[in-house]
């Protein structure tokens, strides 16, 4: 199978490639903004890879690369939810509009499948009640989950008018290697990288915020059972489907790394939904799996060992 994956040096892209690049049937295209992304990647010396350096912007257009597709991952975003309603304009015309010109090339390619990463934790908002259903109400209270949720619009409009096949992920909070611990998103990873190094943690509110934490591993599993799917179905939360408080998450660092956590209180955000966890029994019913199988403490237990061999 011929892939791409759009934003392929993150986090998510990363561990997807892992996974991907293990059937040697697969010939995998990595495209990102600069080739110095890759360094990580390239030492692990796939073959059946390829490098590309491409803008994620509102001119830049890929219908080259996408000859002879099959699928095409678009992990691709310029913005975080806590920082997304500084440039409202500027982040919705780099994110709306190079899904556009995405879709655009695609359909002029005959792509098969595009596989949209959203989110569960913005495109939803706030006044909606937990565990979060697919059909509950999208009412986003920041930009980054108004740009989600547009640009799921435009996959709906793509499909509609060109008959593009799609599915959309709306991903809970995922955690795990490979995530930066510097980064401006991943609250369990920033959490054991300060703990490990007895560094304070910075905490917004009094802690009560709930979110849906899942291990990398459990995510990806996930992705590749939708990307492969035959169904109408369209959209899938991909979670824990399980709140847990940001006191919550620190007590079980603590008590998982056996290490004693130092925390510096913020004043609340605006931005944070004060509560946030997903319904997944649509995943659940159509694959006869749970999503989550490894557990809280084995997968702070994993990232808290990465994150000493690749940092520390």
């Amino acid at each position: 199978m011929n892939i791409i994956i759009m934003g392929a040096a993150g986090f998510i892209g990363t561990n997807l490639l892992l996974r991907l690049s293990l059937d040697e049937k697969n010939f995998i295209t990595l495209v990102d903004k600069d080739m110095n992304y890759f360094d990580s990647i390239k030492k692990f010396g796939l073959k059946n890879v390829k490098f590309v350096e491409r803008q994620f912007n509102d001119k830049e257009r890929y219908d080259d690369l996408m000859k002879n597709v099959d699928i095409v991952y678009h992990l691709v975003s310029s913005s975080t939810p806590t920082t997304s309603n500084q440039n409202i304009a500027e982040e919705i015309r780099n994110n709306l509009i190079f899904t556009a010109n995405l879709l655009e090339d695609c359909k002029n390619t005959n792509i098969k499948r595009v596989i949209f990463i959203s989110s569960g934790g913005t495109v939803y908002g706030k006044e909606i009640n937990c565990p979060i259903k697919e059909s509950a109400q999208t009412n986003p209270i920041n930009s980054y989950g108004f740009q989600k949720l547009a640009i799921e619009k435009l996959f709906y409009l793509y499909n509609c008018m060109y008959g593009i096949d799609y599915k959309i992920i709306r991903l809970a909070n995922p955690y795990g290697p490979y995530q930066r611990p510097n980064g401006k998103l991943g609250a369990v990873t920033t959490f054991i990288y300060k703990a490990i190094q007895g560094e304070n943690i910075n905490l917004y509110g009094d802690g009560s915020v709930v979110r849906d934490y899942v291990y990398i591993s459990d995510v990806i599993d996930a992705v590749i059972n939708i990307s492969c799917l035959e169904s109408d179905e369209k959209i899938f939360n991909v979670g824990s489907g399980k709140g847990v408080s940001l006191n919550q998450l620190l007590n079980i660092i603590s008590e998982t790394l056996n290490t004693k956590v130092s925390i510096n209180h913020l004043p609340a955000r605006s931005v944070d939904v004060p509560v946030n966890y997903l319904d997944i029994s649509l995943y659940k019913s159509t694959f006869g799996v749970d999503i989550s199988k490894v557990s809280f403490s084995k997968g702070i237990i994993e990232t808290a060992n990465y994150l000493r061999n690749k940092y520390l």
